[in-house]
């Protein structure tokens, strides 16, 4: 097919239109604002290489001469809304300085609720992505790590914020789809979920539920565990 690769490459290395002629009419930029724009409406299942080059008004084949393949698509759409990061001078408290990128990332994602499903270290090689990764990194200066633990600790609260917004986008999505009311299906579970652990099988859930049946703080615990994770680096 026009515009693929025989072999491995990186997007970012490629010229942004292989081959002569005269110059493009589309950047890739266009392309990645383009597919965002799809995903963040449709879903990240909208966005293929038909519906977007239909949207850029260009027939599909002169799409693959801009981007090969529908993961380097992917590949753009991240670094694109990478660029979203405001990176403030570091502040000197490695913590805090993690924690604000870290809430930061979770805004980002409720922004473009597809981005979770695409997390990748894959994609980062892109340029948005290791300007991330360099700050992170500055960031971390006053940390007195390995680099290659230092790393670790990035790709750890980066797992961690991906998996909970992960977590709310999908309650969220279910939620939403629901015949009835969020507050009715609650009320059912809850219901049920007495009835199990008043049953005696159960007695550690039973004590759990008795130390603490309030509603849960969800922003309170995603910043325990943000810390919890960040204080296991610092005992190093």
């Amino acid at each position: 097919m026009a515009g693929r690769a025989a072999e491995p490459e990186v997007i970012w290395a490629r010229p942004e239109r292989a081959g002569r002629g005269p110059r493009p009419a589309h950047s890739r930029a266009d392309i990645a604002a383009t597919a965002v724009r799809v995903a963040d409406a449709e879903g990240i299942d909208a966005v293929s290489m038909r519906k977007i080059a239909g949207e850029l008004g260009m027939g599909t084949m002169s799409l693959y001469n801009y981007v090969p393949r529908k993961e380097d698509l992917y590949e753009l759409m991240v670094d694109a809304v990478s660029a979203e990061y405001v990176f403030p001078e570091p502040s000197g408290d490695w913590r805090a300085d993690v924690l604000g990128l870290a809430r930061q990332s979770r805004a980002l994602m409720h922004r473009h609720p597809w981005l979770p499903s695409l997390m990748s270290p894959v994609y980062g090689f892109s340029p948005n992505a290791l300007a991330y990764l360099e700050y992170c990194l500055t960031c971390l200066d006053p940390l007195d790590l390995p680099y290659g633990t230092k790393m670790e600790l990035v790709a750890a609260v980066t797992s961690v914020v991906t998996t909970y917004v992960a977590n709310e986008i999908a309650t969220a999505e279910r939620t939403r789809s629901l015949p009835w009311s969020a507050e009715r299906e609650q009320a059912v579970r809850i219901a049920y979920l007495g009835g199990q652990v008043a049953s005696g099988r159960y007695p550690r859930l039973a004590a759990s539920f008795a130390e603490d049946a309030g509603p849960i703080d969800l922003e309170a615990v995603f910043e325990r565990a943000l810390r919890r994770t960040l204080e296991g680096f610092a005992a190093e």
